[in-house]
């Protein structure tokens, strides 16, 4: 199964300006690669003389396709080599016992795929991530310690309570709901799912209510079901390296202006700590929690160029 069989990211790119439309001689290579049972999908734009490359991660409502669109596409026009992954469950990945990945495997999956990059070449590899992406980024950059910039849409401390009942579906789920997940893996129910729509705030995925029906009904990004096991392991899952002592690499924050699910006070428990590296954020006009808004891509895209020209 490819992204040629799938319709939804086709009919979001149709409400995306038009210089964000893939066309016959520009689009994605659809590629795959083994990790463990799992078959991993990655949408790339291959550029051998690129100076740099761009790895991309979406979150828990969208997929590595919408990330093309957005990021991975406009970004290789300007010159850098990008590959986004559709992580286990999500995207076109084939998987093996979905119930049982957590998100401790995706982590893990992103450093082992930087180092399978690394030893393609030696050109610098940057980090992007949308929503839940944004703290993967940060997570895999402090696991694999050899990233020169990570870029995300959010940072989002789960751990932090604030977070926590800011992101669920509503305050029940974050002050119950969470800590029921670490019950049903203890008591060997980890592999029962629920839709992520009913644990987290994906009714603020994007600021379009036809483009929100669309993809809350694909079973790909917004649409998907997560067990117990990776709900747990997402919401209470312990970086490599802390916030404090993180001075791996410098760090951008995009931060849509207009996001009604992740706002910038979410970011700002984890950004405020981080104090050993730059920390620049941009703010994206109009933008929503998935921008399709022309003015909020344009700034986004060209901080993540010039954030990339920057730390190469």
């Amino acid at each position: 199964m490819n992204y040629q069989s799938q319709t939804t990211w086709k009919k979001i790119m149709q409400a995306l300006p038009s210089n964000y439309h893939f066309t016959k001689d520009y689009h994605p290579t659809e590629e795959w690669w083994a990790w463990g049972e799992h078959k991993v999908h990655l949408d790339t734009f291959r550029n051998p003389a690129a100076p740099a490359k761009l790895i991309c991660f979406h979150g828990v409502g969208t997929n590595g396709r919408q990330i093309s669109l957005i990021a991975g596409g406009p970004q290789a026009k300007a010159g850098f080599e990008t590959i986004m992954i559709d992580m286990p469950t999500y995207g076109m990945t084939e998987v093996a016992n979905r119930n049982q990945v957590t998100y401790d495997d995706w982590v893990q999956i992103g450093s082992d795929y930087i180092d399978f990059e690394l030893a393609r070449d030696k050109r610098p590899i940057f980090l992007y991530g949308l929503s839940a992406g944004g703290m993967e980024t940060y997570h895999i950059a402090a696991l694999n310690k050899k990233v020169k910039g990570i870029i995300g849409m959010t940072f989002l401390d789960q751990r932090v309570p604030l977070v926590r009942n800011e992101t669920s579906y509503n305050y029940f789920m974050g002050k119950i709901g969470v800590p029921m997940t670490g019950l049903a893996r203890r008591f060997g129910l980890g592999k029962m799912t629920t839709p992520m729509k009913r644990a987290s705030k994906m009714s603020a995925l994007v600021n379009d209510d036809q483009l929100l029906d669309l993809m809350l009904q694909d079973k790909t990004s917004a649409g998907n079901r997560a067990s117990m096991n990776f709900l747990d392991s997402y919401m209470n899952y312990l970086p490599a390296v802390e916030a404090p002592d993180f001075d791996l690499c410098p760090v951008l924050l995009t931060q849509p202006e207009l996001d009604c699910w992740t706002p910038l006070e979410l970011s700002k428990p984890l950004l405020d700590k981080i104090s050993q590296v730059p920390v620049d954020i941009v703010i994206l006009p109009q933008g929503g929690h998935y921008p399709v808004e022309a003015s909020a891509l344009q700034v986004m895209n060209q901080a993540i160029t010039d954030f990339i020209k920057k730390h190469s």
